[in-house]
């Protein structure tokens, strides 16, 4: 199979012909049709997880057709249209068993602990707890959009965050995690207001549903601004980038009792930012993290999206061959993309 490869962090990323995956016992081989390129794939290919063993093949937002199916599998079998979340849970720890399967104990997670996407195939394990089958109306592209991004996104404004109509929610980075939580707080009734550093993302964020924006280089206090836009504080805040001013901005623009959720991953040397203690202990905020979404939650997004409260497809800013994929995944840092890209041509 053709698939992206690296042999060492922050090294060259390469085209290469590898051999096809072995099907798990507990899981299956999937044909991918399209997968998202993600600033989480990028971490990776810095040597920001911890869980990814050299050499690798990168990837974890996709969409495909089940090909191989291992003999311990009960409710799928070849051909089926699948999606997954990026966290696998084994269905039997006990976070498993709480219905959190989004930290499970023994987790899977298809480009990080094991080869991912980047690839005309891939295996996953766990399969009968985690594949999700596509309605038949929505195709390749727009399922692997929803990726880690969308999914987690909506997880952390609808059921982290607990965002609820008529509140004010304020996200950090419009990038394609951010723009997911705009459009998902907008459809729950939420007013949002929309923080970046780049005009172009701040217009396709007011077109997806935000209230507001702020252009953070175009302020002198980026916290006060949005007190005073949200009419003294948001109830809700997300940091969708992963650096600790949008961290500590992010907290400090919630109004008493307000709930933080933090999505985006630090970079290695920042993985311990400085947290406003202080007014989280005086005004009773809440901090909480949110990593993924379990395959059983999709459900809800789908009478979402088919009710036309969410267009995850408004999203998607281009779609690319591998070579392209892998020409913006080592500049993804640049933050220079506007919408989400999706690898359809390997």
């Amino acid at each position: 199979m053709r698939a992206a490869y690296y042999e060492r962090f922050n090294g060259p990323v390469t085209i290469e012909n590898l051999p096809d995956p072995s099907v798990p016992e507990d899981g299956v081989v999937i044909q991918v049709m399209a997968t998202g390129l993600c600033l989480s794939d990028w971490h990776g290919w810095k040597g920001d997880d911890a869980d990814i063993t050299l050499p690798h093949v990168p990837g974890h937002e996709l969409a495909g057709t089940v090909t191989a199916v291992g003999k311990h599998l009960k409710h799928w079998q070849i051909g089926d249209r699948v999606t997954l979340p990026f966290v696998c849970g084994c269905g039997g720890c006990p976070q498993c068993l709480s219905g959190n399967h989004q930290v499970c104990d023994h987790q899977f997670q298809p480009g990080f602990t094991a080869w991912g996407s980047f690839a005309e195939y891939v295996a996953i394990r766990y399969a009968d707890v985690n594949l999700v089958r596509l309605p038949e109306t929505m195709d390749f592209v727009t399922a692997a959009s929803l990726g880690c991004r969308f999914v987690t996104a909506f997880r952390a404004v609808a059921d982290q965050g607990r965002a609820s109509a008529g509140e004010w929610v304020v996200i950090f980075g419009c990038g394609g995690v951010g723009l997911s939580a705009i459009m998902i707080a907008n459809a729950l009734g939420a007013r949002v207001v929309a923080v970046d550093i780049t005009d172009e993302k701040l217009a396709l964020a007011r077109a997806v549903g935000a209230a507001e924006t702020l252009n953070g280089r175009a302020v002198d206090n980026v916290v006060a601004a949005v007190h005073d836009l949200s009419s003294g504080g948001a109830h809700v805040s997300v940091d969708a980038l992963g650096h600790p001013q949008t961290c500590f901005d992010a907290i400090s623009s919630l109004r008493k009792r307000g709930r933080h959720v933090q999505v985006g991953l630090f970079q290695s040397e920042h993985r311990h930012p400085k947290v406003p203690m202080d007014r989280v202990i005086a005004h009773e905020l809440e901090i909480l993290g949110s990593h993924g979404i379990q395959a059983f939650a999709y459900n809800r997004l789908w009478a979402m999206i088919a009710a036309g409260k969410l267009q995850p497809e408004k999203l998607i800013g281009r779609t690319a061959t591998l070579a392209e994929g892998i020409a913006q995944l080592v500049e993804m840092d640049r933050f220079d993309q506007t919408g989400v890209t999706v690898i359809d041509r390997f």
